[in-house]
């Protein structure tokens, strides 16, 4: 990690490994598919084996309640943005452009602002990313996680209205 200061601005430069990316994805069963950018890097993670849509729920249904309660994470639907994480989300879609429930596009940010905090206050690190990232994917796949409001992110398990949202 590197300390960037341009005038009265800090930036805090990750330096991510994709080997780690890809290792941290397999643990938590994943495929990855690693595109290493300037300013971030872009995952595209699929659980090939799974049945199951991953646990992407909509918060504001009631019918989605239990899991809600239970999310690690929270996204803003509008931005992609995985609260508190450097971590922004997508869905992802086949050629005629239906979701893929078993697949989502993630984007960590290398560039940070030097105050930036992990959940629980946690000052940021390279090391540090790749446990929040590896939190992210298990709760995709065992824990939940919430989508709050938006039209950008679509939520793939629970009651998910069919028509006007899809």
């Amino acid at each position: 990690m590197q300390v960037l200061q341009a005038g009265d601005h800090k930036l805090l430069l990750l330096e991510l490994e994709a080997d780690h990316l890809v290792n941290a994805a397999r643990q938590a069963g994943f495929e990855a598919q690693v595109e290493d950018r300037r300013r971030n890097v872009l995952i595209e993670l699929s659980a090939v084996d799974r049945q199951a849509p991953l646990l992407l729920f909509d918060a504001a249904d009631p019918g989605n309640l239990g899991w809600f309660a239970r999310c690690a994470f929270y996204i803003d639907g509008r931005t992609g943005t995985v609260l508190q994480t450097p971590i922004v989300v997508a869905n992802v879609r086949d050629r005629s452009g239906q979701l893929v429930h078993n697949s989502i596009k993630v984007q960590l940010a290398k560039e940070l602002p030097a105050g930036f905090r992990l959940p629980g206050k946690q000052p940021v690190s390279e090391q540090m990313v790749y446990v929040v990232l590896y939190n992210f994917m298990n709760a995709l796949l065992n824990v939940g996680v919430g989508v709050c409001g938006g039209p950008s992110v679509k939520p793939l398990a629970g009651r998910t209205e069919k028509g006007s949202r899809s």
